[in-house]
């Protein structure tokens, strides 16, 4: 059974959000939040599966709580869902934790099949959204050297392949197409490269592609 904190300070927004969550996830448990304060103090009681966080709430920002999430209750996956698509909110946002971003402006139905995708591995991110994270490493024309005390991680040919595509902003099936592999072959490679990597969202592992030169290739 999920059991899924919503912080989202109008209740009109609030309302609808409850009932698409209820309908991806029927048996879901669902805390409601308004503050940041209320969403913390449920995050210190309750075990979480799943966190739908706005970010500009009365008493401070939902990154907060993202955060505070991934510190204390790392298996714990927060998307955020907001009016915002500017710079200044998404990067702090995924650099806080999250494992996606969705806008409000989304239809209501696409929001609902992201959501549903996160069984298979895809992080839920609005199209826009996708673009700007991936057009803002592949910017980045320098491979960013890494840390000495950090291990160099050796990737498979077919590993680079899925990961370039998954930096590029393509879904799983896509990549699946694109490739000639099963939708859950595709879900299998993404979760390994996560886990050789260290990364827990689309952001890290374009940023790791940039690292590792695949822009160039």
């Amino acid at each position: 059974m999920n059991t899924i904190l919503l912080l989202e300070d109008l209740p009109e927004i609030r309302a609808w959000l409850k009932v698409l969550v209820k309908q991806v996830f029927p048996n879901a448990v669902v805390h409601e939040a308004a503050r940041v304060h209320d969403a913390l103090g449920l995050v210190s009681a309750v075990k979480f599966n799943l966190a739908l966080v706005d970010l500009g709430l009365p008493d401070g920002s939902g990154v907060d709580v993202v955060a505070a999430l991934r510190e204390s209750q790392p298996e714990a996956q927060s998307v955020v869902v907001t009016i915002h698509d500017d710079d200044d909110h998404l990067f702090p946002a995924l650099q806080a934790g999250a494992f996606g971003y969705l806008l409000k402006e989304q239809a209501r139905e696409l929001i609902a099949e992201q959501l549903k995708r996160m069984s298979q591995g895809e992080p839920p991110l609005s199209p826009s959204i996708a673009r700007r994270v991936i057009s803002h490493f592949a910017s980045q024309t320098r491979p960013q050297e890494r840390p000495q005390n950090m291990p160099h991680v050796a990737l498979t040919d077919r590993e680079n392949e899925v990961l370039l595509r998954v930096a590029k902003g393509f879904t799983l099936p896509e990549i699946g197409v694109q490739l000639n592999l099963s939708r859950h072959t595709i879900a299998d490679y993404v979760k390994q490269i996560y886990r050789k990597l260290n990364v827990s969202s689309r952001a890290e592992a374009a940023l790791e592609a940039q690292r590792l030169g695949l822009f160039r290739r």
